[in-house]
């Protein structure tokens, strides 16, 4: 099969399709066939060697849209239902940017019913951080939550969640993404973020570090999206960084709300999986609003 793959660090050029091995499930594990995958700026991250990693090839991708092709022992799932699910990028050598991808039953769920593969293949990686970072923030309804980087995809969908919950929602973006943000549900909106302590809590979605860290009150909360690289605690404020981590009923909630009409998937292009070098091209080149969608 066709997989996308990085054998060197650098840029987009280093990004190769190959021909490798099909993957079989084992114990607990189910085969999908996939249909499309979100190409995101983790993808690039470990292209870029950010990870690090060992001599070896590795493969990209941590989105999967598709079907249930086969079924390891005690996988409580059936061939041909269709699915999504996260597959974690850097731990296994076959990434969700190839024609098949093997991962844990547990990390599955079956895909929206309101939309295609294209759009269900954007929501696993992006919802799920969003998701994950908000149970981290545990901030009651009617607390304050500024979102940077609210015009992206972790933003959007973190802004959309937050004002699911009740909580009152600030989104800083670029000035010409206001209506966007104010239409995923922000009460408020800024571009250069609000006064020092003026709010409960920051979701980091664009990863501003200390700025963003400014505009919690004392004994508030922020949480950013790259573990390792949030700041250190100050004035009271509990510091954390949201590591994603697969979660087949977290996923299946997020489902729901999509086929709800609460989440909004956005795709910006697809590209087939030979051209993964051009869509990493075309990442990097900035000013994606919604995501970039690979298909075999």
């Amino acid at each position: 099969m066709r997989a996308v793959v990085v054998r060197t660090f650098g840029g987009p050029e280093v990004v190769e399709v190959a021909d490798v091995a099909v993957p079989e499930p084992g114990a607990g594990q189910v085969r999908i066939k996939v249909a499309a995958g979100a190409l995101n700026p983790v993808d690039a991250a470990v292209r870029a060697g950010f990870f690090g990693g060992p001599d070896r090839t590795l493969g990209l991708g941590w989105d999967v849209a598709g079907t249930v092709d086969a079924v390891g022992v005690a996988a409580a799932w059936q061939v041909g239902d269709p699915v999504v699910a996260l597959v974690p990028g850097v731990a296994d050598p076959l990434g969700a940017h190839a024609e098949y991808v093997v991962v844990d039953a547990d990390a599955v769920a079956k895909a929206p019913a309101s939309v295609d593969p294209v759009h269900a293949g954007t929501l696993p990686l992006n919802g799920l951080t969003a998701l994950q970072a908000l149970d981290l923030l545990e901030l009651a309804p009617g607390g304050s939550l500024l979102v940077t980087g609210a015009a992206g995809a972790v933003g959007g969908f973190a802004v959309q969640l937050a004002a699911r919950r009740g909580i009152e929602v600030t989104g800083q973006a670029r000035a010409g993404d206001e209506e966007l943000v104010r239409s995923l549900g922000a009460a408020h909106f800024t571009v250069d973020g609000v006064e020092p302590g003026g709010v409960d809590a920051v979701l980091d979605a664009a990863v501003l570090g200390e700025p963003a860290l400014e505009w919690v009150r004392d004994g508030g909360v922020y949480v950013g999206v790259r573990p390792g690289a949030h700041p250190g605690p100050v004035r009271g404020v509990r510091t954390d960084a949201v590591g994603v981590r697969p979660d087949g009923v977290q996923l299946a909630e997020l489902v729901r709300l999509v086929d709800e009409g609460v989440l909004t998937l956005r795709v910006a292009e697809t590209y087939a999986l030979d051209d993964a070098a051009k869509a990493h091209a075309r990442l990097a080149g900035g000013g994606v609003r919604g995501r970039l969608v690979l298909v075999p």
